[in-house]
């Protein structure tokens, strides 16, 4: 091998590297992008229901404080395995009355304790979001939280 790297050659490291790492990227991402879509997540039990507690979870920003599956802040507790905590797993009605009772009854004013607001949700809205989290209990998330508390 010649101990002067001539520009050609360095050109053709660079391209021929650049090519090498574009391939594995593409690769990689059709790889996650399937297990996303089509192993992780559940799709056939995504009712409106569900949708619509999702979209009560983005406009109520529960992200501010709470992490659900790892991502959110972490103020309040983890709750992607809330329903699972509370041994609500595919108990719709028993997971509305959970979620209902818990949130309304958050007590206020008490020094150094964190305060969950009142959002002042109806009776849909508590379904919607009890059916969001049932939901999110059921993807597939290689042991994600790392504890049951969360």
């Amino acid at each position: 091998m010649r101990e002067v790297m001539t520009k050609s050659m360095a050109r053709n490291i660079f391209y021929g590297g650049s090519l090498f790492f574009i391939l594995i990227f593409l690769g990689l991402s059709a790889h996650s992008h399937r297990y996303i879509v089509k192993e992780s997540t559940d799709t056939a039990t995504l009712t409106e229901s569900v949708k619509h507690g999702k979209h009560l979870w983005e406009t109520h920003g529960c992200v501010n404080c709470h992490t659900i599956l790892g991502e959110g802040a972490y103020y309040a507790p983890e709750l992607g395995n809330v329903m699972e905590r509370w041994g609500m797993e595919g108990d719709h009605e028993g997971a509305f009355d959970a979620l209902k009772g818990w949130m309304e009854a958050m007590p206020t004013e008490i020094e150094g304790r964190r305060q969950m607001p009142y959002f002042g949700l109806t009776d849909e809205e508590y379904q919607a979001l009890a059916d969001f989290l049932l939901w999110t209990n059921t993807i597939r998330n290689q042991d994600w939280p790392p504890n049951e508390a969360g």
